[in-house]
């Protein structure tokens, strides 16, 4: 019963975060002009390298457009390094 309760509740939080990750993957195909699964790529390999979890990974890169926030130091390097590896790809 615990299992599935945790389950839920998983699966709550992934769908309250799907329209910011959506949101952060149109942001990327469009800077980088690339395909929606190279956006979730690049948002996967920053996650995973900056050890965030990726709906923080796609708030900020949201948060650089709605709110003119700046991207944080780290997520623009790995940002950089993630389109640089699937230029060359």
């Amino acid at each position: 019963m615990e299992l599935w309760r945790k389950e839920a509740q998983q699966l709550r939080k992934a769908m309250q975060s799907r329209p910011t990750i959506d949101m952060a993957r149109g942001v990327l195909m469009a800077v980088f002009s690339c395909s929606p699964e190279a956006a979730w790529e690049i948002l996967v390999t920053v996650s995973q390298h900056s050890n965030t979890k990726l709906h923080e990974v796609a708030e900020a890169v949201v948060d650089t457009t709605t709110r003119q926030e700046p991207l944080p130091e780290e997520f623009q390097q790995y940002l950089a390094a993630a389109s640089a590896v699937r230029r060359r790809g």
